[in-house]
């Protein structure tokens, strides 16, 4: 396999002018390391994920059930794996993990089917929307949209630069890896 132009960056060869930067959120993650290549980008980045992943009006539960599914969506084997652990520490059970992949009851499957269609018809049909923002609110809604958005694109990153799954999170794959595989039953 040729390897990737845009490893994740070490501490050594870490931009300047996001230092401040690999100290937090950024060093901690792959995919920010990924991204440290356009500093300009990470450093925009930075205020956007902090609503989208922390400050939405989802709350973490949900925040996982549309993460998840758009990793599945993406084929984004990193974000499947580190929000299947980021799910298990919230409390998710396998069962809830694996209904994500096809069609669960209740909440989730609003969000799946949400999270479907923004990658299907690229929107929420009206009547789809009501019933969302009936049982979740609009912010949450429009957060949902925006958290499909952003994840894509984080996945199209992770996917055109083959960025490793980080250390902490393969060794918990290990332990369980038909849940933390994108594709259970493949060697991957």
């Amino acid at each position: 396999m040729t390897p990737s132009p845009c490893p994740p960056v070490s501490d050594a060869d870490w931009p300047e002018e996001i230092v401040d930067l690999r100290e937090g959120f950024a060093g901690a993650l792959n995919v920010y390391r990924t991204m440290a290549h356009h500093p300009a980008l990470l450093s925009a980045w930075a205020p956007l994920r902090q609503h989208v992943v922390k400050e939405n009006a989802l709350g973490p539960e949900l925040t996982e059930v549309v993460i998840l599914r758009a990793g599945l969506r993406m084929g984004a084997e990193y974000e499947w794996a580190h929000h299947v652990s980021r799910a298990l520490a919230l409390g998710f059970s396998e069962q809830r993990i694996n209904a994500i992949r096809s069609n669960p009851e209740g909440i989730d499957g609003l969000i799946v089917n949400a999270v479907d269609a923004l990658f299907d018809e690229r929107m929420l049909a009206q009547e789809q929307e009501a019933e969302l923002a009936e049982a979740i609110g609009r912010k949450a809604v429009i957060d949902l949209i925006a958290m499909v958005g952003f994840y894509s694109v984080l996945g199209y990153l992770l996917n055109t630069y083959d960025t490793p799954i980080d250390d902490n999170i393969q060794q918990q794959a290990q332990k369980m890896p038909a849940l933390f595989s994108i594709a259970p039953g493949s060697s991957s």
